[in-house]
């Protein structure tokens, strides 16, 4: 038997991020679904242990969304007007 991989796309709005957890039938889904969950806030149903695993549990963002501020504003070494702004 040859080797396989299996990829789905979901499309969905960005106020519902939700989708049926896949782990009652593929096992090896629990990691991975628990990792999607830790970097893009996508909340599986049904997943046993939906908790992040890589990321601080306080961190109170998913870093791959890059909803971040990309600057960070309680540096004082840094004066716009070095930047032209």
């Amino acid at each position: 038997m040859a080797n396989f991989r299996l990829r789905l796309k979901i499309f969905m709005s960005r106020e519902n991020i939700e989708v049926d957890s896949l782990v009652e039938l593929y096992a090896g889904a629990n990691w991975m679904e628990r990792e999607t969950y830790d970097f893009y806030g996508i909340k599986f149903k049904g997943h046993p242990d939906l908790r992040p695993i890589l990321n601080m549990e306080d961190l109170g963002y998913h870093p791959m969304l890059k909803e971040y501020r990309l600057e960070d504003g309680t540096r004082t070494d840094k004066n716009d007007s070095m930047f032209g702004r």
